[in-house]
């Protein structure tokens, strides 16, 4: 399953809207996406689960590259 991560780079700092940013990562579950990003510096605000048509429309967007861990 795709899984879309929306974060902060900076985790020290009070998350700020127009700061956050997005990857995509394949995991089994949203535990095993957490696992995969915990060596990273980051400050993840929610992880949404894609499917369906809602994982094709995400496909539309340039910036869609699953992340490889």
């Amino acid at each position: 399953m795709i899984f879309k991560v929306f974060y902060q780079e900076n985790p020290d700092e009070v998350p700020v809207r127009e700061k956050t940013k997005t990857l995509y990562i394949e995991a089994e579950s949203e535990r095993e996406v957490r696992r995969k990003l915990q060596d990273r510096a980051i400050n993840i605000e929610y992880i949404q689960p894609l499917e369906g048509a809602h994982l094709e429309y995400e496909k539309q967007n340039p910036d869609f590259k699953v992340l490889e861990i």
